[in-house]
């Protein structure tokens, strides 16, 4: 990008435009995990005293809790929808199963599906399941919102293809191959070893073309990526990720895999957490920018998009909860205490691949994305570094509807 291009618009002209243009959030990790109310913070209470279960049950509880309270009352619903406005994102893709021991991964993803679409139901009109390109569209014509069900794990679907079909009929239209370690299909990004994907990922690779299901590598190895450009027949995306030339990270892409997945007729939709941008507990949408713009000199304009991944206050997608400290802070470092972490009953395996040295801890914060409500800054910053109208309609929105049109139709 050129450094000396001016802005077009002023702050207040551009949280206007934020308002009017298509947006769309490429990754948002949990859609049930958006809304916390006064009886959640009571049953917060409640089970925090009683003492009996960990965070990660707690946090089970309040997604099912979700679906009640938005059912059950106007005044929750109108604060659910009121986060969103405040984000002025139109169309998110939410995550409704990511990483699971092999053990009742099914289960999980097909409870939380149901809960996805009970947040639909619960919400009328105002909150529709995307389930392709023209319904996106609608969606934005129409001024409501709507949410893309992904998963970031082949997990769930063990070694049965005829699971993606039966997902596919319940609205899942982005698949991630794997989370940060191998599975059936490949090696995820934070493995030992990084190699690329089995027989059995490649036949269900060819099983997503098949029913136009985006094949999504954003936590998969490079290897993993390469394997699915060359046996995918449609283009695959990478929803949330950074770039390795600008701050490596284990989570982020070269840029002969970015490039290649441009040409590939692909989109890359940039990540913004702190730890992933920066290898410094000071991060700003600055750094976050800065991958922005290289992605976008490495595979072009027409290719990239913005993918908040954060769901709630935290360092990392964190939900918008309000954990009390007895419950312990979001550290991965505690997976190599001596004493177990609060949070896991009984202690066991980590799997989500995350390990301290990928800077997901309460030090990495961004200042000035730090909740959904602040997605607009995104929108100012990039205004602020000089890119035009075209630009900021692509990169908002445009781009991703493209190839989700593309891809699934």
């Amino acid at each position: 990008m050129n450094a000396n291009r001016k802005p077009f618009l002023t702050p207040g002209e551009a949280l206007e435009f934020h308002k009017d243009v298509l947006v769309v959030d490429t990754k948002m990790p949990a859609n049930h995990g958006l809304f916390y109310n006064d009886n959640m913070r009571e049953a917060m209470k409640n089970w925090v005293e009683d003492g009996r279960l960990s965070r990660s049950e707690i946090q089970a509880n309040l997604y099912e809790m979700t679906v009640k309270e938005l059912k059950a009352s106007e005044k929750s619903r109108k604060e659910y929808l009121g986060i969103w406005e405040e984000a002025g994102v139109n169309v998110a893709s939410v995550t409704y199963a990511g990483p699971h021991s092999p053990d009742g991964a099914f289960e999980t993803a097909t409870r939380s599906l149901m809960q996805g679409r009970g947040t639909i139901d619960a919400l009328g009109e105002d909150l529709r399941l995307v389930l392709n390109a023209d319904e996106l569209e609608r969606v934005y014509k129409d001024n409501v919102k709507g949410v893309i069900f992904d998963f970031q794990d082949t997990t769930s679907i063990g070694g049965d293809l005829n699971r993606l079909d039966m997902f596919h009929n319940m609205g899942l239209r982005i698949v991630q191959l794997t989370y940060n370690l191998r599975n059936l299909v490949g090696d995820g990004c934070t493995e030992r070893y990084k190699t690329g994907l089995t027989y059995f990922g490649i036949e269900l690779v060819e099983r997503l073309n098949e029913l136009k299901m985006v094949v999504d590598v954003s936590h998969c190895s490079q290897q993993v990526g390469w394997d699915a450009i060359k046996f995918s027949k449609s283009p695959i995306m990478v929803t949330h990720s950074t770039s390795n030339a600008v701050c490596y990270h284990d989570r982020g892409k070269d840029d002969d895999l970015a490039k290649a997945v441009a040409d590939s007729g692909g989109f890359f939709g940039v990540a913004a957490i702190a730890g992933f941008v920066k290898n410094d507990i000071n991060a700003t949408l600055d750094d976050y920018v800065d991958h922005v713009e290289h992605l976008i000199n490495i595979m072009g304009i027409d290719n990239v998009g913005i993918a908040s991944d954060k769901c709630g206050p935290g360092p990392g997608t964190e939900t918008m909860y309000e954990f009390p400290e007895a419950l312990g802070p979001f550290d991965t470092s505690y997976l190599f205490k001596d004493s177990p972490d609060p949070r896991s009953k009984p202690p066991g395996f980590d799997w989500s691949g995350f390990r301290p040295e990928h800077r997901l801890s309460d030090k990495h914060r961004m200042v000035d994305f730090d909740t959904p409500t602040d997605w607009p800054n995104i929108t100012l910053k990039l205004v602020e570094r000089g890119f035009n109208e075209e630009e900021l309609r692509k990169l908002l929105g445009l781009n991703f509807l493209r190839v989700f049109r593309d891809i699934v139709g």
